[in-house]
């Protein structure tokens, strides 16, 4: 048994080990071990919180973009609004001036037909006393005749203006 490798090879691990706990080996690989266990949990703790900090930054940008989504929906809402008010406006002034170009085209109209009618009658005088002048010089003669003619031209004229 003492010539067996396997023996000597336990013999020294044994002796070995020893000395590693004489020389405090163990304590300083379970301190080192210790140490690297805090680390990562203070690691995971921070992973946790910043994850914590993430999850709310998401959920207030989520928040933020609700609230950004409603405000666009009431801008456009109140925009629509406005121009449908806007147009309303402007088919009223529209409408109105419309009416306004209507009535003075009519009047307009009115006053020239007006005048129409005072330059038929004033042209329809004047031939209406060119032959009566004409009809009277013909048919009476004389100092009667100038003065029968100066009365119906002033008549004439009279009754027609």
């Amino acid at each position: 048994m003492f010539f067996d490798p396997e023996t000597w090879v336990a013999v020294a691990f044994v002796i070995l080990m020893v000395v590693f706990g004489y020389l405090g080996v163990f304590k300083s690989a379970m301190t080192a071990l210790d140490h690297r266990a805090a680390r990562i949990k203070a690691e995971l703790d921070d992973a946790a919180r910043l994850k914590q900090e993430a999850a709310k930054v998401l959920a207030d940008y989520k928040a933020r973009s609700a609230t950004a989504e409603r405000e666009a929906a009431d801008i456009i809402a109140n925009a629509r609004a406005e121009a449908e008010r806007i147009a309303a406006d402007a088919k009223a002034k529209m409408e109105d001036f419309v009416a306004r170009r209507t009535k003075t085209a009519e009047n307009k109209i009115a006053m020239a037909e007006a005048q129409a009618l005072a330059d038929v009658r004033a042209a329809a005088a004047e031939a209406a006393v060119q032959a009566a002048s004409t009809i009277l010089s013909q048919s009476v003669k004389g100092q009667v005749a100038d003065d029968l003619l100066a009365k119906s031209i002033n008549e004439v004229r009279q009754k027609l203006n």
